[in-house]
C-alpha cells in the first residue's frame, strides 16, 4: 500500500498567514439539524446505536490476533502471512487466521479472527515465493490500536440530558447518533463537505457490518460556521473516487467563497482530495504541527469565471476537525462576516491528574472543569479523536507547547474555554455505567457523569476529583460517605429462548462458548473475576486455567448494554450484564449473584448545595427505579 507522506508541517502561524491571504466574500441563508444550535433539549437522549457499529481500526497497519506478536520486537521480529485488506467503508471478505495478518485502514472493520493492531511503522513487507510476508516488530495486546463497538457511544447509554444547550458539540453527538432535523444571516456562503466512503447521513439507514458511520463533521461544522455569521451549504457526501470529488468541490467552488472538507486530508492510499486540490487549485498548506488536527489543508480552487474559491481541509475526525475549524476557520469567517472576536473565556485551574503530551507539535488537551471547594479542578476527557463523547464531556482545551512532554498533577494550568458561557457543572460524578444512575441524573440540575467504571470512580475519588463515584463491589479506603445503597442481579446475557442451554459459568469453561465481557474497570468484570476465582478453587486449579478456557475472557467492552447487544447480533453466545438489560431487549438472563453499589460522596463535599440535591434525588430512587427488574435497594 502506497502511502503520501505529510509534507514538512507547518507552524500555527504559518496557517493563519496563509488562511489570511484566501479571499473570503459574503451570502446569504438556509439548513436544518445545525438550526438547533442555542436550543435547549426537552428531555433526555439515550444513544440508539452504537458508536462506532463494529470493531474498526484506529491506525494505519495490519489486524492481527495479538497472541501472534507475543515476543515480537527489533531484536526478533515475527512474520505473519499477509490474508489479505480491508479499507475504511469495506466489508471484510478476509479471516485472520493463526499466522496470519490483514492490512487495515484507519476506521476499517476488524476482520473477523483478529483482535489488535499493529501500526505500519512497525513492520515490513516481505516478498516470499507463496505470497507476501508482513515482519511484525512490535508486540500488541487485544485492542491495541482498536476502537471496539460501542467504545465511544454505546446503545442505550445516556447521551446529552434535558435542559443541555445545543452548541456544535452537541449537535455533532446528535448526528452521531443518527438523529435527523434542525436554521442563518448574512456572510461568506461556505461549502461543506464530508468525504469517506463509510459515511451515511443521519436519518439514513446504518449497516454497521460495512463499517458505515453517521455523517458527523457535515452538521457539527455546519454550525460552528454559523455561529461564526457565516452561511452554511452541506454538499452531499463524497467517497473516496477522485472524479466526484472534483466534480463536487468545483460544484461548491463556482457556489461559495469558501469550500471546507472534512475526510480524506490524512497520508492513507485511499485519501485523494490533495490531488484534486493541486490539479484544480493551488495547494498552499499540507500539515499543521498540531494535535489533534494534524492533516490540515489549505488552498484554493479554481472557478470557470477565471477566480478561485478559498479552501480549507479538515481531518475526519470529528474532535480534530472541530479542534482546528475553532483554530484556525472560525476568526476568518468571523472576520470576513464583520463580526467581532468573541470575548476572550478562559479559567485557571489545577491539573487533577497527570497529562502527557507528544513533543515537537502543539496539544490542544480536551479538559472539563470541576469545583472542589475554594480549589477549581481541570481533567482530561480526551478518549480521541474518533470519539465524538469528547465533543460535548469537554468544557475547553489547555494547550500544551511542543516541548513539554508533560503536565504534572497539581499542576496550574489556564483553560481556553470552547465559549464565554461554559460554566463547571453542579456536580460531578465518575463511577459504574448503571441503568439507575441515568434515573439519579435525570433528578438532577446541569450533572456531569463520566461513566469510567468503578474503579476509575474509586482512583478518582482518592484523588479528590469528582463529588461522588457510583461504585459496584467494595469501595474501601476513600474518604467519603455512602448516600445510597442498592443491589442489582448480575450474571449472563443469552439469546432469548437460550439456545445453547447455558445454565452457569461453568458452561463457559467446559462448552466451545463465546463470552463477550466487560472492562476491568467494570464493577460487574470485578464480580465475575471472583467467581472465576471461587471456580477455579472449586476445581483445584488455577485461576488463569479458567480464564483460558473461556473464550473471549481477555476482550473486552465499555458498556453495560455492549455485552448484551453483541450477544444479540450473533457475536457471542453470553454477555456479561445485568437482568435489567436482559429483559429491556427480550433476552434470556442466566443469574450468578447480586452485587452491591453505592452512592459515594466526598468527604470535603458534604456542605455543598448541589450534594443536598443529590441526596434528595436518591432518597428518591427506589420510586424511580420501580420498574428496573432485578433491583433491591436498601439493606446489606
Amino acid at each position: 500500500m502506497s502511502r503520501k507522506e505529510f509534507r514538512t508541517l507547518a507552524d500555527p502561524e504559518e496557517v493563519r498567514a496563509a488562511i489570511d491571504g484566501l479571499a473570503l466574500g459574503g451570502g446569504t441563508e438556509t439548513v436544518d439539524l445545525r438550526a438547533a444550535r442555542g436550543r435547549v433539549l426537552a428531555e433526555r437522549v439515550d444513544a440508539e446505536v452504537d458508536v462506532p457499529g463494529f470493531d474498526r481500526a484506529s491506525m494505519d497497519g495490519y489486524a492481527v490476533r495479538a497472541r501472534d506478536t507475543f515476543g515480537a520486537g527489533e531484536a526478533a521480529p515475527e512474520r505473519l502471512a499477509l490474508a489479505g485488506a480491508v479499507h475504511a467503508g469495506e466489508a471484510p471478505t478476509v479471516t485472520v487466521d493463526p499466522g496470519e495478518c490483514a492490512e487495515v485502514s484507519t476506521g476499517a472493520v476488524l476482520p473477523e479472527g483478529a483482535d489488535a493492531v499493529v501500526v505500519v511503522e512497525r513492520t515490513e513487507e516481505i516478498e516470499v515465493d507463496d505470497g507476501t510476508t508482513i515482519e511484525i516488530r512490535d508486540a500488541v495486546a487485544p485492542g491495541d490500536n482498536v476502537m471496539t463497538a460501542g467504545a465511544d457511544i454505546a446503545a442505550g447509554s445516556r447521551a446529552l440530558g434535558a435542559g443541555r444547550r445545543l452548541t456544535p458539540r452537541e449537535i455533532g453527538l446528535l448526528s452521531a447518533l443518527g438523529v435527523d432535523a434542525v436554521p442563518v444571516r448574512a456572510a461568506p456562503r461556505v461549502g461543506i463537505v464530508s468525504t469517506g466512503e463509510e459515511l451515511v447521513r443521519p436519518g439514513e439507514d446504518l449497516d454497521s457490518s460495512r463499517g458505515e458511520i453517521y455523517d458527523v463533521n457535515s452538521n457539527s461544522i455546519a454550525a460552528g460556521v454559523e455561529a461564526a455569521g457565516g452561511e452554511p451549504v452541506v454538499y452531499p457526501h463524497a467517497g473516496d473516487d477522485y472524479e466526484e470529488l472534483e466534480r463536487l468541490l468545483r460544484t461548491a467552488a463556482e457556489e461559495c467563497d469558501l469550500v471546507v472538507s472534512s475526510g480524506s486530508t490524512s497520508a492513507s492510499a485511499v485519501d485523494v482530495i490533495y490531488e484534486v486540490i493541486e490539479d484544480r487549485g493551488e495547494l498552499l498548506c499540507h500539515g499543521v504541527s498540531v494535535k489533534p488536527g494534524k492533516p490540515m489543508l489549505v488552498g484554493r480552487l479554481n472557478r470557470a469565471d477565471g477566480g478561485q474559491s478559498a479552501y480549507i481541509g479538515l481531518p475526519g475526525y470529528p474532535v480534530s476537525a472541530l479542534t482546528i475549524f475553532r483554530m484556525f476557520v472560525a476568526p476568518a469567517i468571523r472576520e470576513a462576516a464583520g463580526r467581532p472576536e468573541p470575548a476572550s473565556a478562559t479559567i485557571d485551574g489545577e491539573l487533577a491528574v497527570e497529562a502527557r503530551s507528544e513533543s515537537g507539535r502543539l496539544r490542544l488537551l480536551a479538559v472539563g472543569v470541576a469545583d472542589a471547594g475554594e480549589r477549581r479542578l481541570v481533567y482530561p476527557v480526551d478518549k480521541g479523536s474518533g470519539a465524538t463523547t469528547s465533543l460535548v464531556a469537554a468544557d475547553g482545551v489547555v494547550p500544551i507547547d511542543p516541548d513539554t512532554d508533560y503536565l504534572s498533577a497539581g499542576e496550574s494550568v489556564t483553560v481556553r474555554l470552547f465559549s464565554a458561557d461554559v460554566s463547571p457543572p453542579s456536580l460531578l460524578g465518575i463511577g459504574e455505567d448503571d441503568p439507575a444512575v441515568d434515573r439519579l441524573l435525570d433528578a438532577l440540575d446541569t450533572p456531569r457523569y463520566l461513566p469510567y467504571g468503578s474503579r476509575a470512580g474509586l482512583a478518582r475519588l482518592r484523588d479528590g476529583l469528582p463529588d461522588f463515584a457510583v461504585v459496584a463491589g467494595p469501595a474501601d479506603d476513600v474518604d467519603a460517605v455512602s448516600v445510597a445503597r442498592w443491589h442489582r442481579e448480575w450474571g449472563l446475557v443469552v439469546p432469548a429462548g437460550n439456545p445453547a442451554d447455558v445454565s452457569g459459568l461453568a458452561d463457559l469453561v467446559d462448552r466451545d462458548l463465546r463470552l463477550v465481557n466487560r472492562g476491568t474497570a467494570s464493577g460487574l468484570r470485578t464480580s465475575l473475576s471472583n467467581a472465576v476465582a471461587a471456580l477455579a478453587d472449586d476445581r483445584g486449579v488455577s485461576r488463569h486455567d479458567i480464564v483460558e478456557a473461556i473464550a473471549g475472557f481477555e476482550s473486552a467492552v465499555d458498556a453495560v448494554e455492549t455485552p448484551a447487544r453483541r450477544v444479540d447480533d450473533d457475536r457471542g453466545d453470553a454477555g456479561l450484564g445485568l437482568r435489567s438489560t436482559a429483559e429491556r431487549l427480550g433476552m434470556e438472563f442466566v443469574p450468578l449473584g447480586e452485587q452491591p453499589v453505592e452512592l459515594l460522596v466526598a468527604s470535603d463535599r458534604l456542605e455543598r448545595s448541589a450534594v443536598d440535591e443529590l441526596r434528595e434525588a436518591a432518597a428518591k430512587l427506589p420510586d424511580r427505579c420501580r420498574s428496573v427488574p432485578g433491583y433491591r435497594f436498601g439493606g446489606e
